[in-house]
């Protein structure tokens, strides 16, 4: 036996303990120091033969190696390990207990976010695809289809954009019709919204809630004023206020999560939001609050200053995929953190999000992303499939229709994602299994080939003490 390659430890001095983690298992156990020790006489990856020698074990000692093995700290070898990585990949990526889909009702927008090129700016809306009844029609007909073929556990829904709102007949029709082909087929279904929230009503809210309306995600880019000039309208009116309300009004019916996006110019006005929003009534019905960086390409013309410069605007200024901004890297994990300012920062707000006590994503257990999993799509508001919000609007890279047409360049789209592995190059990094190498948006977007990984293991490390410490506190 020896050690897994996916196992991480926290030393807890002040405790004379040790957090143990199996990123492949997910097991987590507070163990002592003896007990940590015991482990590493097991041997490491630089010295392979001291997994096949024999250790004389006490009897406690066998007990503690025992828990260690059915928790998968201990491994037969190095060789099992990676084909039980390799099923682990298999598996996830063709689990067939959820069927989800990404529908994005139109790619207009009535903000003018100053880090997007996309929204409300020129006459970005008069061009931007909308979705049309027939196509959000054809849009059913295609998920009744997959379920009839997948036979899922659940069918999941999420309404994004551009502004989800903007084409509420298309949402409205999608929600009813596919709650009654999933009630049809006696499968669970249920839907989010990631919208901006300035449209969102109780009208909205109480229209859908009875056909399956599970969550919506609302960003504030800092505190009121910081967000004012971070998302205005293209007037330069706020809009600070006006969602604060609409939350207020929505967030006894519907579970609500607040994201927001930051840079050096606004980061450190998040504290002053956070204490706003522990002060407010709905405070102890937010579900989650996370934040993170935005993200530039390397070259973009006139970026605002303080942009970091890590991601989703090509160096054309080409809007990401055409898709909203607000959740790139939002599937599992995030895909900003190639600079030590965003690290520390998300770090930082992490840890201030729990200290004002609202839920916040632990930074550890994230993916993989939905892109690897063959029964999670995303459809574009002209039908078009994708692998991946991301990706959306950049047709070159789309993998299908809703009209099932055979076009040689999407299928050969298609294959070329359903081939990706790039965790493959992330040689023996124990965060592998809630990695999958990153955010294939990024790697395309960042390093021009979607084939590489793009590294976040430092902020896993950072989130891993944490939660390392969170764990050790119910202990």
């Amino acid at each position: 036996m020896q050690p897994s390659m996916f196992n991480l430890r926290v030393p807890l001095p002040d405790r004379g303990e040790v957090f143990l983690m199996n990123t492949l298992t997910d097991a987590q156990l507070v163990v002592s120091e003896d007990v940590a020790a015991l482990l590493d006489r097991f041997g490491t990856d630089g010295h392979p033969a001291a997994g096949r020698r024999v250790i004389a074990l006490a009897d406690d000692e066998r007990e503690a190696v025992e828990v260690l093995k059915e928790n998968g700290f201990l491994v037969t070898d190095r060789a099992s390990e990676r084909r039980t990585i390799d099923t682990f990949f298999h598996a996830t990526t063709t689990n067939t207990s959820e069927l989800h889909v990404t529908v994005l009702t139109t790619l207009q927008c009535n903000f003018a976010c100053d880090y997007c090129f996309q929204g409300d700016h020129g006459d970005h809306n008069k061009f931007a695809e909308k979705m049309s009844p027939e196509t959000a029609a054809a849009v059913g007909d295609w998920i009744e289809r997959e379920l009839d073929n997948v036979r899922p556990e659940k069918l999941a829904l999420m309404f994004f954009g551009g502004e989800p709102l903007l084409n509420l007949p298309v949402l409205y029709s999608l929600a009813e019709r596919m709650h009654g082909a999933a009630t049809q087929r006696h499968v669970p279904f249920s839907f989010t919204i990631i919208t901006n929230g300035l449209l969102l009503t109780p009208d909205v809210v109480d229209r859908l809630l009875p056909y399956g309306l599970h969550g919506v995600k609302i960003t504030l880019d800092g505190d009121r004023d910081t967000h004012n000039r971070m998302r205005p309208l293209r007037g330069g009116q706020g809009t600070f206020d006006r969602i604060v309300e609409n939350v207020r009004q929505v967030a006894g019916r519907v579970r609500v999560g607040i994201g927001g996006n930051f840079d050096q110019s606004s980061v450190d006005s998040y504290p002053a939001l956070l204490d706003f929003l522990s002060q407010q009534d709905f405070a102890d019905k937010l579900v989650k609050v996370n934040f993170k960086p935005i993200v530039r390409g390397p070259a973009v013309a006139n970026a605002p200053k303080g942009v970091l410069p890590l991601m989703p605007v090509s160096a054309e200024g080409k809007p990401l995929a055409g898709t909203c901004m607000t959740s790139a890297g939002a599937g599992h994990g995030s895909v900003c953190d190639s600079c030590n300012f965003a690290e520390e920062k998300m770090s930082f707000l992490r840890e201030e999000t729990k200290r004002h006590g609202f839920p916040t994503p632990d930074g550890v257990h994230g993916g993989p992303c939905h892109v690897h999993m063959k029964h999670a799509h995303t459809i574009g508001p002209d039908g078009s499939l994708y692998a991946c919000p991301g990706f959306t609007g950049e047709k070159g890279l789309s993998t299908g229709h809703i009209d099932d047409r055979v076009e040689g360049w999407r299928e050969s789209a298609r294959q070329k994602f359903d081939r990706l592995s790039p965790w493959s190059d992330c040689g023996d990094c124990a965060f592998i299994p809630v990695c999958a190498g990153g955010c294939l948006v990024a790697s395309h977007t960042e390093l021009g080939d979607m084939t590489r990984p793009t590294c976040h293991k430092r902020v896993f490390e950072s989130a891993l003490i944490s939660l390392a410490h969170d764990v050790a506190s119910t202990h």
